[in-house]
């Protein structure tokens, strides 16, 4: 684990660089996800990089187990059913998936607006189908195939730049 500061300027908001990992089992991987949840504080959007395979719904799996709101056994990948609301006690987890969706308008019909207004952690796969106007503030997650079972897994945190406003 290493902790970086490297500032970058994207689309109205500053990335920060806050985490970067590596990973050898799925086992880990979730583990880390149980790991990262003192970094989401609700209401939060998690949006999580990678291509197909590279371990997102098994990280999302761990984020959902380590913030109390369901149990590993019942954490399911969405991917048919877009998204998928976990909840126990004051903990809510909305986990949505978009690889299946096309275009703007399916995305409308998700209802995402107002599950990333709701005190909840809103984790999201695929969420560069969202477009040019992401959720700020945010997390970002990146997971690379290093091959095998090996993923390189990079923390950032998107935060409206200096000069502009909240969306």
């Amino acid at each position: 684990m290493s902790t970086i500061t490297d500032h970058q300027t994207s689309a109205g908001c500053s990335l920060e660089t806050l985490l970067e990992f590596m990973t050898h089992s799925p086992e880990e991987t979730q583990a880390l996800g149980s790991s990262l949840v003192h970094l989401l504080q609700p209401p939060c959007v998690v949006l999580l990089r990678g291509e197909l395979g590279s371990g997102k719904t098994t990280l999302a799996k761990g984020i959902v187990v380590g913030l109390g709101a369901a149990r590993e056994e019942d954490v399911t990948s969405p991917s048919f059913t877009l998204v998928h609301e976990y909840r126990q006690g004051d903990h809510c987890v909305y986990h949505a998936d978009l690889y299946r969706v096309e275009g703007s308008r399916e995305i409308e019909t998700l209802g995402l607006e107002e599950l990333m207004a709701a005190r909840a952690t809103v984790l999201i796969e695929w969420g560069d189908k969202l477009g040019p106007e992401l959720p700020v503030p945010r997390i970002e997650i990146e997971l690379t195939h290093l091959g095998g079972d090996e993923r390189r897994i990079v923390v950032r945190r998107a935060m409206p730049a200096a000069g502009t406003e909240k969306r």
